[in-house]
């Protein structure tokens, strides 16, 4: 390990990388206790001490709405744009034109999902002072109606999304790793302290109730660890040979992961599944008790703090579909089939074209499937936990989604420096 690590260090590209990479997610961390002015602390306290689906979000914040940051919403207008853009490439000819040239085309759908955060953060961090200001016991904000109160800030909290995305794609062009997802995993991380704090000063105490549930979780939670690590590095691997001049009789394999969609359909699912409670808590005072009514609906079902069946049953069938979705615009048997056969390639016992396309269509079909499957198993099972035992959502060190985006950035982090190490070893012998 040592000795890894002395490699990493003696390598001054990834030196540099790496160290710039930890610079920036410091300087979000930073950023992430700026309290935006003109917010009551201590009615901020009181709220996210008594509401649980708001606990989810300043959990996967790291401590940004707990003290009212400009960076409040963190980087969930950009989820939530990025979301919109994927469903888009279906139906707008465009953008699906766009995601088949290459890097080129992910450049210009980088480029429209960062205007459309622009949008989307302002408008969520209205929502976000509203439903703040009405879950408060107290006022929250001295005058909530007055627009010359109100829009600086919505621009404060608008403004540090905006610069978390911009730290998060300088983190992905200058430094190691992809910058939204660093962010992500670092705000899920840096909640860790806290929950495990809460739980210890609760047995010093003399309420041990929660301590039991808490060990076996953290021993369930270790056992999941190695079951996402070994799920997430497990591959098909096609057989595959070469019939050209150059490489007659050539033997090679085509991967596909059984987890094709990585963490990407645990975060679309969270933001999907958390929306209706979160639009509920404006209907839940209404007049019309159609809509009183049916926000209290929504919130005894689809609360984090004691799930209910219809919750988890989403939940699952979300994380499923949302992996069916991702793979399917961004793995393409068609071109695939034709690239193994422009190079003069084919697989045993399947013709090439067509044949080899269904082959492999069926192939990540049946793959995805168990993939998904074992994404929404992880992702519910800690939920079921909460159910059974005295623990809440917030009482959990790591959630299943959160234990799957740490994992995956974790990984995806490996390779790349692995990567860049072999890069720099080749650069040393030539």
């Amino acid at each position: 390990m040592f000795k890894y690590l002395k490699q990493i260090w003696n390598s001054k590209g990834l030196r540099k990388k790496i160290l710039f990479t930890f610079f920036l997610i410091l300087v979000y961390r930073l950023v992430a206790h700026i309290t935006v002015p003109g917010v009551d602390a201590s009615a901020l306290k009181q709220i996210m001490d008594s509401n649980s689906l708001l606990g989810i979000f300043a959990a996967m914040t790291g401590g940004s709405m707990d003290n009212f940051s400009i960076v409040l919403m963190g980087i969930s207008p950009y989820i939530n744009a990025s979301i919109i853009i994927q469903l888009m490439t279906v139906v707008i000819p465009h953008l699906e034109n766009l995601s088949k040239e290459g890097e080129q085309g992910r450049r210009k759908i980088n480029k429209y999902t960062r205007w459309l955060t622009l949008p989307l953060a302002f408008l969520q961090s209205y929502g976000m002072i509203i439903l703040l200001n009405s879950s408060a016991q107290g006022q929250l904000i001295a005058d909530v109606t007055n627009p010359m109160v109100v829009l600086p800030i919505m621009l404060y909290i608008t403004a540090g999304t905006i610069f978390l995305m911009w730290l998060g794609e300088m983190i992905t062009e200058k430094g190691i790793g992809n910058g939204i997802s660093m962010i992500i995993m670092f705000g899920i991380i840096a909640n860790m302290p806290a929950v495990l704090g809460r739980i210890l000063g609760l047995s010093q105490f003399g309420d041990t109730t929660k301590l039991v549930p808490f060990l076996i979780f953290m021993a369930l939670t270790f056992v999941i660890l190695i079951l996402v690590i070994i799920f997430t590095e497990g591959q098909r691997k096609i057989p595959l040979t070469y019939t050209g001049k150059a490489t007659r009789g050539e033997k090679s394999v085509l991967p596909i992961k059984v987890n094709q969609a990585g963490m990407i359909p645990i975060i679309f699912a969270i933001s999907m599944v958390t929306f209706p409670g979160v639009l509920a808590q404006f209907f839940q005072n209404a007049q019309s008790p159609l809509l009183r009514t049916t926000a209290e609906f929504v919130l005894n079902n689809f609360s984090t703090n004691n799930p209910s069946i219809a919750y988890l049953v989403v939940y699952f069938l979300l994380v499923v579909a949302f992996s069916y979705f991702y793979v399917s615009v961004t793995f393409n048997p068609e071109q695939v089939a034709e690239n193994i056969q422009k190079r003069g390639g084919f697989i045993p016992g399947i013709r090439p074209g067509s044949q080899t396309a269904d082959f492999l269509g069926k192939t990540s079909s049946y793959l995805n499937l168990s993939g998904g499957i074992f994404l929404a198993v992880v992702a519910v099972v800690p939920l079921i936990f909460t159910k059974i035992t005295p623990l809440s959502s917030g009482d959990l060190i790591i959630s299943g989604s959160g234990l799957i985006i740490i994992v995956g950035v974790i990984i995806e982090l490996m390779r790349q420096i692995n990567a860049q190490m072999v890069m720099h070893d080749y650069d040393k012998l030539y």
